[in-house]
C-alpha cells in the first residue's frame, strides 16, 4: 500500500504521514528533507540556491546529512523551497523517492507533488492544509521549544511567500491531486487529525480492495 501525503509548510503532513507509517507499520520519507538536504548544501558551500547549476551540484550531497538537525531550521525550508523550483533539481531526486514508494509492501511518503507526480498511482492520497495564521502560529511555538526566537509575524510572512513559491513554480507546483482527500487540520488537535487521515485512507483503501 503507498499512502501520498502533500501539503504546505506547517500544515501538519509531516506529524500525520509518521502516525500513518506507525499505524499501518509501513517506512516512511520525508521527501522534504531531500530538498532541505540539496538547499543547506547549496548554501554551506557558499553558492546561490537560485543559481539552477549551483542548486544541481548540491544534489551530490552525503546522506549523513539527512541526520543533521539543521535541516529542520526556517533557513532549511526556505533555501529547500528555492532549489525546489530547478527543474534539474527535481528531477535529480525523482528517482530516488520513487525507488523508496515502489519498496515491497509498500510505503508512505509525504511531499509536495507526491501525489502528482511521485506516486500518481497512490492507493490513498491526502492533501493536507492549514490556514497560514495557523500554521505561523504552529511554527513559532515549535521553534520556542528548540530555542529559537522568532516573531509570528516573520514566520507569516516566510510561510505565504514560499506557499506563492511553491504553488507557482514550473515544475511539480504544489497541488491537490483530483483523486487526493482534503484534510484540513486549521482547528484539529493532532490525535484527531490522525484519526481523520486514518479513517480517510481506510475508507479508500476498503474501495480499492
Amino acid at each position: 500500500m503507498i499512502i501520498a501525503v502533500d501539503g504546505p509548510a506547517a500544515s501538519g503532513k509531516g506529524t500525520i504521514a509518521r502516525a500513518l507509517a506507525a499505524h499501518y507499520d509501513l517506512p516512511y520519507l520525508d521527501t522534504g528533507l531531500l530538498y532541505r538536504a540539496v538547499g543547506t548544501n547549496v548554501v554551506r558551500g557558499g553558492g546561490d540556491p537560485a543559481d539552477p547549476d549551483a542548486a544541481l551540484a548540491g544534489c551530490a550531497f552525503d546522506d549523513l546529512l539527512l541526520r543533521d538537525a539543521a535541516l529542520r531550521s526556517e533557513q532549511a525550508g526556505a533555501a529547500a523551497s528555492i532549489v525546489s523550483a530547478h527543474p534539474a533539481v527535481r528531477a535529480a531526486l525523482i528517482e530516488r523517492q520513487r525507488d523508496f514508494a515502489a519498496r515491497p509492501g509498500g510505503a508512505i511518503l509525504d511531499g509536495r507533488d507526491i501525489g502528482t507526480v511521485i506516486a500518481p498511482h497512490a492507493d490513498a492520497k491526502l492533501f493536507v492544509r492549514a490556514s497560514p495564521t495557523v500554521r505561523a502560529q504552529r511554527r513559532h511555538a515549535e521553534m520556542l521549544t528548540m530555542g529559537q526566537s522568532v516573531s509570528v509575524d516573520t514566520l507569516l510572512a516566510e510561510i505565504r511567500d514560499r506557499d506563492r513559491r511553491d504553488c507557482t513554480r514550473d515544475a511539480a507546483p504544489l497541488v491537490q491531486a483530483p483523486d487526493a482527500d482534503l484534510l484540513d487540520t486549521s482547528f484539529l488537535s493532532i490525535d484527531a487529525a490522525v484519526q481523520r487521515a486514518i479513517a480517510l485512507v481506510d475508507a479508500r483503501t476498503a474501495v480499492r480492495t
